[in-house]
């Protein structure tokens, strides 16, 4: 993985200044710290920060084919890159360095804008042609390499991070109020929506062409275009299968995946949380790699957190080391919060980010560049409880024209006595995703907060935009499917590739200079596990069946047969005792009111009201994922659109220094 940044004038007259580029590359310099790169013309400039991890040696970006008309800079990699080497070769290229970047001009040269179906694995790259004059910005299938963009005028840039953006000082840092409703909605960030105005993230699958005016009769043209899109079956024409061809087929695809992503010039490690998914691909890895894999996992210490048993009988079950522990305490997510959020520029709810932000560094520490993880297996396979809960109500809608379910869901909320959203709002939410699903009453119990909490300004947001519909599910297909696969589709576009992709997953892991690889996600994987019938994804109310028929061959029944446990950490340590200053200061009546997100009255209420309500119960966990939202919108304002909230360190355009303004007073 690497960071990529660029500026490109449209209009094809102006001269771009060195110390632009060299701005917005120095601001990602933890997303490679071993070599810088630039592609220097009068109009635009490409540049490159390199982690490297293949082609140590002769992989410096820029990569160009062999008469120079077609420059790279890539984050990524091609895991199956040997083979398309060899591909590219048999057809006459020459290629000259040992790196998986250089394959990108070379297939480019062959078929443009199709060369997307000969490009598989996690990458997104800027591309420049000169003889047709254009540059093409693209990101992977799944969405695992972040690129944002902005148009500013007749100025396009475009970055792996958003501080690269800012850093150019041609990026006003201003917010986005929809995007603070999709964190409020949804807990991820899925994009193209961001939380700054005017800075868009590149949707998974599709592809920029940017084509910068060339002479008086030819305008600038910015075309977005879509290469690819997850489908399923329509309902009914699932492929059903035999248990053991399945498991065989899938336990042969997911190996080649692990043995691919441990394709590297450097060592690879794991992550090992001790649930289904992540002892899978450590137990494959193993075998793939030897018992010498290091495998890293997060001991949190809290009651019924701490998952370092399972993760250390694992190691020993399949023959590795054990596990290298990182001790994660309840102050610690208070204290690193402020690096979470400078990392992924966007307000974060789930605390066990800032757990993984603390993983990625101990790996860091030990001198890896690379980890493999699980992520994926609980989108495809359905692994999340609440498909179990939707199921379980569905069976309350038998009779047709009656929605019991819907009924008992008003019922339990009005007896506890907790903010309603009118009935069209649900109905909305339905329509934009083609009927009843899951994940709206997942997201439902964070949602609520938004009537808690929205001050004014956002509770225009709240009534006039819909999130759901932002998702642009593509409706005419959707309805055909099953809703189970509709659920995925959801899965996939907004936890996956929202929070598990980006809050989890690049962003904490490249603020310490480390690749995370994703097996389940890869390519041929995917095509196989799409088509499946939904029972082999939930089989009554056993999750990730496939997974765990295939997980019996290799771990112990006490893991394979565990309940599906999300990993998290306590959510209220924001309000341990005493509460740490900067928390005082961002909840204080004079940063609430400079902020105008929320409803300064409701918000002191809740912060003393919520220890009251039972521990465990939906409406304290409603209510403390609702104030760490606050929190941590609150220190996102703070750290990149007006630095006067607190005495915590703050986004300046090219790192992060103490702010040396008085903060506004607690009051509290």
């Amino acid at each position: 993985m690497c960071g990529i940044a660029g500026i490109i004038d449209l209009s094809g007259r102006r001269k771009v200044s060195d110390h632009i580029i060299d701005a917005m590359t120095r601001a990602i310099i933890h997303r490679g710290p071993d070599e810088e790169g630039y592609l220097r013309r009068p109009h635009f400039a490409l540049g490159s920060r390199r982690l490297s991890i293949v082609g140590l040696a002769d992989g410096q970006q820029p990569i160009a084919n062999e008469d120079r008309s077609v420059f790279v800079v890539f984050n990524g990699e091609f895991f199956d890159y040997p083979e398309r080497r060899a591909e590219l070769e048999s057809r006459g290229h020459r290629l000259v360095t040992h790196c998986d970047t250089e394959i990108i001009p070379h297939f480019w040269e062959e078929s443009q804008c199709q060369m997307f179906k000969h490009l598989r694995g996690q990458f997104a790259f800027a591309l420049w042609d000169d003889n047709r004059h254009c540059l093409v910005l693209a990101r992977d299938r799944f969405g695992i390499c972040p690129l944002y963009w902005t148009r500013q005028g007749d100025w396009l840039l475009f970055a792996s991070e958003i501080k690269a953006l800012l850093a150019s000082g041609m990026v006003p840092a201003q917010p986005d109020l929809r995007g603070i409703d999709h964190i409020f909605t949804f807990s991820a960030l899925p994009g193209p929506i961001t939380c700054f105005e005017g800075v868009q993230l590149l949707p998974a699958g599709h592809f920029l062409k940017i084509s910068p005016r060339s002479d008086s009769r030819r305008a600038a043209e910015v075309v977005e275009r879509v290469y690819w899109q997850m489908d399923f079956p329509d309902r009914g024409k699932e492929d059903s299968g035999e248990p053991r061809a399945l498991v065989d087929r899938f336990e042969q695809l997911l190996l080649e995946a692990v043995e691919k992503r441990l394709r590297a010039d450097v060592p690879v490690g794991s992550y090992l949380s001790g649930g289904v998914d992540s002892s899978v691909i450590a137990a494959l890895a193993c075998h793939a790699k030897g018992p010498a894999i290091n495998t890293y996992t997060v001991r949190v210490d809290a009651p019924g957190l701490d998952e370092l048993d399972a993760a250390s009988l694992v190691a020993r079950h399949i023959g590795t080391k054990a596990p290298i522990v990182q001790e994660f305490r309840t102050q610690d997510a208070v204290h690193t919060y402020p690096r979470l959020i400078h990392a992924a520029e966007a307000p974060v709810i789930d605390t066990s980010c800032a757990a993984l932000l603390q993983l990625a560094q101990r790996v860091h520490a030990y001198g890896q560049k690379v980890v493999l993880t699980g992520e994926g297996a609980d989108e495809w396979l359905v692994g999340y409880p609440w498909y179990k809960l939707a199921k379980l109500l569905s069976y309350l809608d038998i009779l047709p024209g009656l929605s019991l379910s819907g009924g008992l869901r008003r019922g339990y909320f009005r007896l506890k006595r907790v903010p309603q959203y009118p009935l069209g709002f649900r109905h909305r939410a339905e329509q934009a995703i083609g009927g009843p699903n899951a994940w709206i009453d997942a997201y439902g119990l964070l949602a609520l907060s938004k009537l808690r909490f929205y001050a004014e300004p956002m509770r225009e947001v709240l009534w006039k935009h819909n999130p759901w519909a932002d998702l642009q599910m593509p409706l005419e297909r959707a309805k055909r499917w099953h809703p189970i696969n509709r659920g995925v589709w959801i899965a996939a576009r907004v936890t996956l590739a929202g929070l598990l992709l980006q809050a989890k997953g690049d962003r904490v892991a490249m603020h310490s200079s480390v690749e995370v690889r994703y097996p389940f996600l890869d390519e041929d994987v995917f095509s196989f596990l799409a088509p499946l019938d939904p029972r082999w994804k939930l089989r009554g109310f056993r999750d990730k069946h496939l997974l765990r028929l295939l997980a019996e061959r290799w771990l112990p029944r006490s893991v394979y047969g565990r309940p599906k446990a999300i990993f998290r950490a306590p959510l209220d340590s924001f309000h341990i005792h005493p509460e740490p200053p900067f928390v005082a200061q961002l909840l204080s009546e004079e940063s609430l009111r400079r902020t105008g997100y929320f409803d300064v009255t409701e918000v002191r209420h809740w912060s003393q009201a919520f220890r009251k309500l039972r521990a465990g119960s939906l409406e304290r966990l409603s209510v403390e994922m609702g104030l760490v939202a606050v929190v941590a919108t609150q220190l996102w304002h703070h750290l990149f659109i007006r630095q006067e909230l607190a005495e915590v360190p703050a986004w300046t355009g090219s790192g992060v220094s103490l702010v040396a303004k008085q903060p506004a007073e607690s009051g509290r």
